[in-house]
């Protein structure tokens, strides 16, 4: 199996970037929770372009990595 980025179709173009809605689907978590993550700076770094919010996959791997390791190490 590859490792390679999700890529989720929006409008029938690749988009590279997962949304919040994205987030909340992966981890099986309601949106309000991904947006109290990102408040408070405790889930995985998002970025604005205009005013929506968009996650590196590749950064969620980091953050999902890094959360199994603390997780982990308790």
């Amino acid at each position: 199996m590859t490792d390679k980025p999700i890529e989720t179709l929006r409008a029938g173009l690749p988009d590279p970037h997962l949304t919040p809605e994205d987030i909340a689907a992966m981890f099986s978590v309601p949106i309000e929770t991904v947006y109290r993550w990102r408040k408070q700076r405790t889930g995985p770094p998002g970025f604005r372009v205009g005013r929506h919010v968009r996650y590196d996959p590749a950064a969620v791997r980091v953050w999902v990595q890094h959360q199994e390791a603390t997780d982990s190490a308790a």
